[in-house]
């Protein structure tokens, strides 16, 4: 009998130069300005990443054709300290809404103007089992290492 070889949570901590506020603001509200534009799905190029601030507000990319791109929406939104994404995307980065993975993003000070942000990506499972399911985590480890760096560099700029 083999065995199923399920991908584990991709799971990141860092830190940030700003206080929890301005790391959860940034994260959240200032999400276009650090998120790159390589990261989409759709027709169309990416022209800005939205989060919206409410528990059930869309996670989502405004594409240059004037049209939208859903990835998921908002969990938990707790700010500072909070927030969880459903990110809905598939194996081949096409939206199911059948598809739950979940995006933990909590931001803690760490004292002097400095903030942990622990990150997890899991349910990775759910995208399927076996070698794919293992390609396919590890090229999503380092996209998400890509965009946080992004990200780090927009709490510090």
């Amino acid at each position: 009998m083999s065995q199923m070889i399920m991908p584990a949570p991709i799971v990141k901590s860092f830190t940030a130069p700003a206080s929890p506020e301005k790391a959860f603001a940034v994260f959240t509200d200032g999400h276009g300005r650090w998120w790159p534009k390589t990261h989409s799905v759709g027709a169309s190029p990416l022209k800005q990443a939205v989060i919206e601030p409410k528990i059930g507000g869309r996670w989502y990319g405004r594409l240059e054709d004037g049209t939208e791109a859903l990835w998921g929406e908002v969990l938990a939104w707790e700010p500072p300290g909070r927030l969880v994404l459903a990110w809905r995307l598939n194996g081949q980065f096409a939206y199911d809404p059948n598809l739950l993975t979940e995006v933990e993003v909590r931001f803690t000070a760490e004292g002097d103007g400095v903030t942990r942000v622990d990150f997890e990506h899991r349910g990775l499972e759910r995208l399927g089992d076996g070698e794919s399911a293992l390609q396919l985590r590890t090229s999503m480890d380092s996209g998400w290492s890509l965009i946080l760096d992004n990200y780090v560099a927009a709490v510090g700029g």
